[in-house]
């Protein structure tokens, strides 16, 4: 559908919404007769104009007319039956043109449209979107361009009010980095619901990425209410908020004081807090002190939740009935989550003797030794192929490297979260903590 594309402007340096209008000339079947317009329309789809947007009907001298495929240009280039049907009623060919402007195309053919050509063959019009704003991570050959693109991908989705491009690559210890705004206002602050919750965070300041929800819930999936679970480098709660939505007993760490700030605000904003406390601790401290911390916190005595539920009181009436639920705090870890897939494998050796100090903690009632949930890049070269079996051997001997232990190999998870690039998949490994580990 040639005839349907958007005309050509190489050389458009601001977006100029005004010279995307183009008019097809069609054929339209005009009915003097309206009341048959409904029977040609069903006996005759495969020779109506179906395109996106545009209505096959229109108001015609009175009357009303379906328009035809744009590859008709004579009665003789329609179906027999259609021509039959034509025939019967009395229906005229009549010409119409469809008059087409910058709405009808969707971002891709306007980008391909007014890039260079020899940048068509791979459009960036895909994004990543956390509440009102979207982030891409343009190329170096397309960040010339990033205004056009930023300003296009917002007028194609409504729900988008800002763009952005990652300014470079190199992240500092936060997992943050430069932005630069291609479209909209620079407003960085958002809102984003996911696992049932909401969250809000200055995307500009903390680490968060959309395509993680799936990984989010994976991981979640694995805990049980009256659990404790430890979460190294939380971030602004995406493993920790819903967790502790489902009486998850959860300390949840962050080395950077905005993740920190806006890890406190989600719990409010969720009303989660009886089940979980913030820390703003380096990774390797906060697993250095995690018993500790879940110590005072035990000592504290259980936790109690709150119910308040609307029950009859006779004569039409309702009153407020509390219900406070006691749940009982372990003095041990069932699980820690490491979401830093840079570097988390590094922190692992923080691991070893994490409970030397509380070795009568064996003695607790339905002790478990934790389930380590570790997220890790393994990157390898362009010239290779290796199998899936060969990248988890290669996590598992790093693995047993830091920890300086040979853990077995056949009773590790090893799950592929996603391809970062072609050559750098992320996985998540899970495994429990050796005993011989934990209390060295």
């Amino acid at each position: 559908m040639s005839s349907f594309a958007p005309p050509i402007n190489r050389n458009m340096v601001e977006l100029d919404r005004s010279f995307f209008k183009k008019d097809v000339p069609v054929l339209a079947a005009y009915f003097p007769q309206p009341q048959h317009l409904g029977k040609f329309v069903k006996a005759c789809q495969g020779d109506i104009f179906y395109v996106q947007s545009v209505k096959h009907i229109v108001p015609m001298d009175n009357s009303k007319a379906v328009l035809l495929r744009s590859d008709v240009k004579q009665v003789t280039d329609l179906s027999a039956k259609t021509q039959e049907i034509i025939k019967e009623f009395g229906i005229e060919l009549k010409p119409y043109t469809v008059h087409l402007d910058y709405s009808f195309w969707k971002s891709d053919e306007i980008l391909k449209s007014i890039l260079p050509e020899e940048l068509t063959n791979d459009i960036p019009s895909g994004f990543s979107q956390a509440g009102h704003l979207a982030h891409l991570n343009l190329r170096d050959e397309y960040k010339p361009y990033g205004k056009l693109i930023g300003q296009v991908i917002m007028d194609k989705n409504p729900s988008v009010l800002t763009v952005v491009d990652k300014a470079n690559t190199i992240a500092n210890k936060f997992r943050t980095f430069p932005l630069e705004l291609l479209a909209g206002e620079p407003n960085y602050v958002v809102e984003q619901s996911e696992s049932g919750c909401r969250f809000k965070f200055d995307f500009s300041k903390v680490y968060w990425n959309s395509r993680l929800s799936t990984e989010h819930e994976r991981i979640i999936s694995k805990f049980k209410p009256g659990e404790v679970v430890g979460d190294v480098f939380g971030g602004v709660g995406p493993f920790a908020i819903p967790a502790s939505k489902k009486d998850v007993i959860v300390l949840a760490n962050d080395l950077n004081p905005e993740s920190y700030k806006y890890l406190q605000e989600n719990i409010k904003l969720n009303k989660v807090d009886p089940f979980i406390k913030a820390y703003n601790l380096d990774g390797r401290e906060f697993i250095r002190q995690s018993p500790r911390l879940l110590e005072e916190w035990y000592q504290k005595g259980p936790i109690e939740k709150k119910i308040t539920k609307r029950v009859s009181a006779g004569d039409n009436r309702s009153q407020k009935q509390v219900t406070i639920i006691k749940t009982d705090i372990p003095r041990f870890y069932h699980h820690y989550v490491m979401n830093l897939p840079d570097s988390a494998l590094t922190f692992l050796d923080e691991f070893v003797g994490l409970y030397s100090e509380c070795p009568e903690i064996k003695q607790e009632p339905g002790f478990k030794l934790p389930m380590i949930h570790v997220h890790c890049f393994e990157k390898f070269e362009n010239s290779e192929d290796p199998t899936p079996e060969e990248l988890h051997r290669r996590v598992h001997k790093r693995i047993c490297d830091l920890m300086k232990f040979e853990l077995n190999f056949d009773t590790m998870e090893f799950h592929e979260v996603r391809m970062v690039s072609p050559t750098k998949p992320m996985f998540c490994v899970s495994f429990e903590l050796p005993e011989e580990v934990a209390f060295k």
